[in-house]
């Protein structure tokens, strides 16, 4: 049994009476039951996950045995080093694909660390004496979080004690050049933190963290072994330094074998609709922009040392001018106003507006404040300063909340098909979002825009 004191196993009693306390109260043993071990083909269907919704209705991702457990040996062992003594743990719900990377971690020597609740509950502190008591010695949490932790008075190095923590990893969205001074300042300098990105598509990332280079704020370090990325432009050209869309040049292990629905080619698949043709909803998914290519929806920035600058979705960003931009440098200008909680940018059509498309700026204040001139004027000005008078919002609002999917990402892209017309449910699944009464106002806008 445990010793409640020191923690440590100590035996029972075994005195006279212990194999009468035994007999009355521990039932008999069961055999186990046998286990039994499959062999399958290295591209078996192993599991279904279901992407975030991010861009409409979520697709249903079939993945294959061989693929994810390579990709999975690979990001564990090597990108993320994890040795025997170590205890791994990223903040996911089961339903996001950082679940089953979490798991995987368990094809190491190390442990994991499983947390059931919310990271801001009772306070900012929650995970941080997550790390405290478990001896966590990497930390994966969201660029959201750490953002929402500096805009708090939480002191990890100075509240809790973190000795044990040696890397933390963010990913969902990119991270902000601010969060790497914060982590460095309050957290601890000689904590390698590393920002990582990919997708359910393929339950890895195509760049991300290694332990063996420098870290440069607001820069992933590289991109991952096996991951032939590259930016490119809108005429198919490979472009260092320069935004692209994120392209994967070269077959990855885990690519999706199919979606559910869609038979896979030479193989009996499950039932599907007879209208569908086999494979066209993932072909129009990855490879309709640069037949043979990957395009994974990414807007990203290779840099001259192999680095990698991500910019959000490429196919939510925001024309004006003829000049695309993408949507993290507006919420990071947005976010710097301390008053802003959270941030959500679209550019939309208007039929009583002729040439370009109207931006709108949708804010989510603290408790209390309220959006007025001398506000939007603040917000206005730090977006021009920080960014470029072309990034400045046509219309700044106040919203209650930003829609957001289960594994929090913002829903761009269906917030644009809503405001031009689109039902709710052909925009979005319900059951991928946080609250999906976020959408209502939203639906109520869309009739004032015409």
């Amino acid at each position: 049994m445990r010793d409640g004191a020191t923690g440590r196993m100590r035996p029972v009693d075994d005195g006279p009476h212990a194999a009468r306390h035994e007999a009355a109260h521990v039932p008999p043993r069961t055999a186990s039951p046998e286990l039994k071990f499959e062999q399958v083909p290295f591209d078996h269907p192993l599991w279904v996950l279901y992407s975030s919704g991010t861009t409409g209705l979520p697709k249903a991702i079939v993945h294959g045995h061989g693929g994810i457990l390579l990709e999975q040996l690979k990001k564990s062992w090597l990108h993320l080093d994890l040795r025997r003594g170590d205890r791994m743990f990223w903040f996911t719900t089961t339903g996001w694909m950082m679940w089953n990377f979490l798991i995987g971690a368990l094809f190491t020597d190390a442990a994991i660390v499983l947390y059931d609740g919310s990271p801001g509950y009772p306070d900012m502190g929650a995970l941080w004496r997550l790390a405290e008591q478990t001896g966590m010695t990497c930390m994966g949490v969201s660029a959201g979080w750490l953002g929402a932790c500096a805009k708090t008075e939480v002191e990890p190095v100075r509240d809790y004690n973190l000795r044990a923590l040696r890397a933390i990893g963010s990913t969902g969205s990119p991270l902000a050049p601010e969060s790497y001074h914060w982590v460095h300042d309050r957290v601890g300098s000689g904590v390698w933190l590393f920002s990582t990105s990919g997708g359910t598509d393929v339950c890895t990332a195509f760049v991300g963290g290694c332990p063996l280079l420098p870290v440069y704020e607001g820069e992933l370090q590289c991109r991952g072994l096996g991951c032939a990325v590259e930016a490119w432009d809108e005429s198919g050209h490979s472009v260092v330094d320069e935004v692209g869309e994120l392209v994967l040049t070269q077959p990855l292990p885990s690519m999706p074998l199919y979606f559910w629905g869609e038979d896979p080619p030479e193989r009996d698949g499950p039932a599907h609709d007879p209208e569908d043709r086999v494979g066209e909803r993932y072909r129009e998914s990855y490879f309709a922009m640069y037949p043979g290519v990957w395009r994974h929806g990414d807007w990203v920035r290779i840099t001259p040392r192999g680095g990698a600058v991500i910019y959000g979705r490429s196919d939510s960003t925001i024309n004006r001018q003829g000049v695309r931009m993408g949507t993290s440098e507006i919420y990071r200008a947005a976010g710097a106003v301390e008053e802003v909680i959270d941030a959500l940018v679209v550019d939309v059509p208007r039929p009583d507006r002729e040439a370009e498309l109207w931006m709108i700026l949708f804010v989510v204040l603290g408790e209390g404040v309220m959006l007025d001139d001398e506000l939007r004027a603040r917000i206005a000005r730090r977006i021009r300063e920080d960014c470029s008078p072309r990034h400045v919002p046509n219309e700044i609002l106040q919203i209650e909340q930003v829609p957001r999917t289960l594994s929090g990402k913002v829903l761009e892209v269906p917030i644009k098909k809503i405001l031009m017309g689109a039902p709710p449910h052909e925009a979005a699944s319900a059951d991928s979002l946080v609250d999906p009464s976020a959408l209502d106002y939203f639906v109520e806008l869309s009739k004032t825009l015409g």
